[in-house]
């Protein structure tokens, strides 16, 4: 008892560190993801191009290399950030690369009719796109957008490597300390299921509960 006691005071800091670092993740994320989403349907073949290239770096470099690459990388280019940002950095270039694709098919997925209908009122490409496409879209992606905040609020225990005080990072010092690893990580791994999966199946009932109406 004394062991899960103490187990608790230190990993409930150290959960709401994971949970700072997976905001900062989930906004450049997004954010990225739907700028390049906007490149790769874009009419101008440079800018699909240079989308398509970034997308594919980003999803190709595992994310503990692009941790080490923003944090022991970029200060030599004179770009300084303490972990908890570098984590949130790193994370979201690693999320935007996957959630390019997932905006790209949901950009897609409006009719081509509702465009021409924006433009015979008179819409302009962009106020169009803010008020007719953007929210659809949004409906769309938002429950596979979902299950990618849930992965990468698990990704965040890689962020142990660079030094953040995140769950994983407290729960492997109590875990050295008392060397009983076993007990102290199948608490922490307890810890992250008690989030992840009530999330991931009520991202899967909002995900059923769409297809259902987009049917009906």
């Amino acid at each position: 008892m004394e062991l899960v006691l103490l187990f608790f005071a230190k990993a409930v800091p150290g959960l709401l560190v994971s949970l700072q670092v997976t905001i900062g993740v989930v906004a450049i994320g997004i954010s990225l993801g739907l700028t390049l989403a906007l490149g790769l349907v874009n009419n101008h073949a440079g800018i699909r191009t240079f989308a398509l290239v970034a997308v594919e770096i980003f999803r190709g470099i595992p994310a503990l290399v692009m941790l080490y690459i923003v944090y022991f990388g970029l200060p030599q280019f004179e770009v300084v950030m303490d972990a908890i940002p570098s984590a949130s950095v790193a994370l979201g270039i690693s999320m935007g690369g996957f959630l390019a694709d997932v905006f790209k098919a949901g950009i897609l997925a409006i009719p081509l009719g509702q465009r021409e209908a924006a433009a015979a009122l008179g819409l302009s490409r962009s106020t169009a796109f803010t008020r007719v496409i953007l929210p659809q879209t949004i409906r769309i992606v938002t429950p596979p957008v979902l299950g990618y905040v849930i992965s990468y609020f698990q990704a965040t225990a890689l962020a142990y490597t660079i030094a953040v005080p995140e769950l994983m990072s407290r729960s492997y010092t109590v875990a050295a300390d008392n060397f009983r690893f076993l007990e102290v990580l199948t608490m922490a791994g307890f810890l992250y299921a008690v989030i992840c999966i009530p999330s991931a199946r009520w991202v899967n009932r909002l995900s059923n509960r769409d297809e259902f109406e987009s049917k009906h």
